[in-house]
């Protein structure tokens, strides 16, 4: 068993590309070689700003033999009556590269088998690297010189090793060899790799931690224990560590200084100058109020690091002076006089303004209150509506993107707008990402549901609905963002109801507002499907949520399929779902919608089902009306027996028309009542 390395080098490469560029590669690696019938053990990928490579362990000598057979034509048609091979023998055998005196007969069939012995490793490696080299996708390509094979950046050496002998690969003119290059600055000169296997820590010995994992934990572990000599704790976002894990080789991290007066600043547009343009950590004290310090990596050692601390400093300087210059600046207006300039920001193609939407917003929110009968402050949500887009035009926003509501809920609280409207205003694009916080005020969900709502139907009006892949203005994202806000914070309001309305409130005309309105009402169901099954949901228990009659509040969806599905788990659900299915199949294509008639029972059952089934009604409509989905399971289960004990009694297709009409609206009925939660007979019951 061997050892199998391939290192590609380039310039620097994008810190946001590298997880999934190590991901490609690993896949390609693992797919070349199965494809190649390659046995080998685990592949480890690593990768630095300035390099990707994967090591191979326990790579096999050979390739698998393998044996093919391919099934010919019949005994009959292969062989004439005298036994010689017939044309169709001979021209099946031909076509097979085999003599036809070696085909097999079996089963009355003639088999042509081949066997192929495995080649050495050794010499199918040089076509299986250039295969993955070529084969690695990036989200952008470069082209260099005159070369017609574009990659993430510019290329400069490769080394492919199969312990220690070199593996032939070329491309861009660059040729493979055993030497990599260290460091940019602590190692920049050529190394020789021994063996494959002395990859790792060949590297590590020139200054470069190749190993993304441990890269990470050193760089964690060195801002924290930063943090804490700062008299505080770092506040690490998952995100700004891995970008910084892959924009450093060897990372030394250090602790720089924040002018007092900047802490004047609200928090955030510190921070965000910081984090999110620097790639700094903030240091915040135990009530999480920002201290002055900083904390970033450098790629290097700890030599000269007053110097680099220094440059930093003067760095994050000047940013937090044009903050300050932006702040003052823009508090010279109140957040409702900066309003007036949204006029001139255009929310859409054809869809007005950002000052048109907010008035938008406005009357949404109120449908939305209305509807949802929330316990909340209708004055102060009407307010934060109307400020909401407010801060889009302040100095601030227009220089850090990334503060638009923060900004509005910073600027309302100076101007004493009160700490529901201000929370409200902070909250409304929450969330932001997947794992995002939700909004936590009721203010602050109704506001965040209405924004996105309009968002949503405005794109679709204009005929922009995500497709495949596509999905520019992030719909699919502020759906899933709806539905984890209603689902949390318990808000009930009629989907289709909503949707019209936002739909109204748009300046355009839809030529068929149903079919809008119907695709509007699936991508959301789309979008909780795909929840639910990552929940861990089976998927026919969310198909008979999603399918259950009547169904128009996106809450509803989880708090049914949750009762459904332990309902499932319980020991009454297999014979009451065995019963209603009975239920399902003789009602499906034999809808009654007249009245039960008594009058018309002609067996005991039928009216010892319909005694029941009145009793059920009445059992599960406050249970309904306050949504206990899981009472209302449980309680239909009295109807099994009955429906049980109706089908042996009596033949539901009776003769006498009126009689076995009747019948029907009994089931019919009894179906109806079952399916309050969900369409039971979309279940896949063992």
């Amino acid at each position: 068993m061997a050892t199998l390395l391939y290192e590609i080098g380039t310039e620097e490469m994008p810190a946001q590309y590298m997880p999934g560029i190590l991901k490609n590669y690993r896949e390609l690696a693992e797919t070349k070689l199965k494809e190649a019938r390659i046995p080998f053990g685990e592949v480890k990928v690593y990768g630095t700003p300035r390099r990707m490579a994967f090591v191979v362990s326990d790579v096999a000598a050979r390739q698998e033999d393998v044996t093919a057979e391919s099934k010919g034509p019949s005994l009959k048609i292969a062989f004439d009556a005298s036994g010689a091979p017939t044309r169709a023998a001979q021209g099946f055998a031909r076509g097979q590269g085999v003599d036809v005196s070696d085909l097999v007969q079996r089963d009355g069939y003639v088999y042509a088998v081949k066997h192929a012995e495995g080649k050495a490793t050794e010499g199918l490696l040089p076509g299986i690297l250039d295969d993955i080299l070529h084969s690695l996708s990036f989200p952008k390509t470069m082209r260099w010189a005159d070369y017609d094979f574009g990659f993430v950046r510019p290329f400069h050496w490769m080394v492919a090793l199969l312990d220690d002998k070199v593996i032939p690969v070329e491309a861009n003119d660059v040729k493979s060899g055993n030497q990599t290059r260290g460091h940019r600055f602590l190692s920049n000169r050529l190394i020789t790799i021994p063996t494959a296997a002395a990859y790792v820590d060949t590297l590590e010995k020139n200054f470069i931690i190749v190993d993304v994992a441990k890269r990470r934990e050193m760089i964690r572990q060195q801002i924290t224990a930063l943090g804490e000599e700062a008299g505080g704790h770092t506040a690490i976002s998952p995100d700004l560590l891995e970008e910084v894990t892959y924009l450093v080789e060897y990372p030394t991290a250090l602790c720089g200084q924040i002018d007092e007066k900047y802490l004047k600043l609200p928090k955030e547009a510190v921070i965000t100058p910081m984090r999110d343009h620097q790639r700094y950590f903030p240091v915040l004290d135990d009530r999480g109020r920002l201290l002055p310090r900083f904390i970033t990596v450098r790629n290097g050692s700890s030599e000269h690091l007053d110097i680099v601390t220094h440059g930093n400093e003067r760095v994050l300087r000047a940013r937090l002076d044009d903050a300050v210059f932006f702040f003052e600046n823009d508090r010279k207006k109140s957040l409702a006089q900066h309003r007036e300039a949204l006029h001139t920001v255009a929310f859409q193609r054809g869809l007005g303004n950002m000052f048109e939407k907010t008035e938008r917003l406005r009357k949404l929110t109120a449908g939305l209150l209305h509807a949802t009968a929330a316990a909340a402050d209708a004055k102060a949500l009407d307010r934060a509506a109307m400020l909401s887009k407010a801060d889009l035009v302040t100095g601030m926003v227009t220089e850090f993107t990334e503060l638009q509501g923060i900004m509005g809920r910073e600027y309302a609280l100076l101007d004493n707008e009160g700490e529901t409207v201000a929370k409200a205003i902070g909250e409304q694009y929450l969330p932001a990402f997947a794992g995002d916080a939700l909004p936590q005020s009721t203010e602050g969900r109704i506001l965040a549901v209405a924004d996105k709502l309009d968002n949503i139907v405005a794109t679709f009006s204009r005929g922009e609905a995500p497709t495949g892949s596509q999905d520019p203005y992030a719909l699919r994202r502020q759906a899933l963002g709806i539905l984890n806000i209603v689902a949390e914070g318990n808000l009930h309001f009629p989907l289709r109801a909503i949707l019209k309305e936002t739909l109204e409130g748009l300046p355009v005309k839809v030529e068929n507002e149903a079919k809008l309105l119907d695709e509007v009402a699936d991508f959301f169901a789309q979008r909780a499907r795909n929840m639910l099954l990552d929940k861990g949901i089976r998927y026919d228990v969310v198909d008979a949520v999603l399918a259950a009659p009547g169904l128009d509040d996106l809450a509803d969806i989880f708090a049914r399929a949750d009762a459904l599905a332990a309902y499932l788990d319980g020991t009454q659900a297999a014979g009451s779902i065995q019963a209603f299915t009975r239920v399902e199949n003789i009602s499906r294509n034999n809808v009654v919608e007249t009245p039960v008639d008594e009058g018309l029972f002609k067996d005991a059952a039928e009216k010892a089902l319909y005694d029941v089934l009145l009793q059920a009604e009445k059992t599960t409509a406050p249970l309904a009306e306050a949504r206990d989905f899981a009472a209302v399971l449980a309680a239909n289960d009295v109807l099994t027996a009955p429906v049980n004990a109706f089908f042996d009694a009596v033949m539901v297709m009776d003769k006498d028309e009126k009689v076995k009409n009747n019948r029907l609206a009994l089931l019919n009925r009894v179906k109806t009542q079952v399916n309050q939660v969900a369409d039971l007979s979309r279940l896949v019951m063992k």
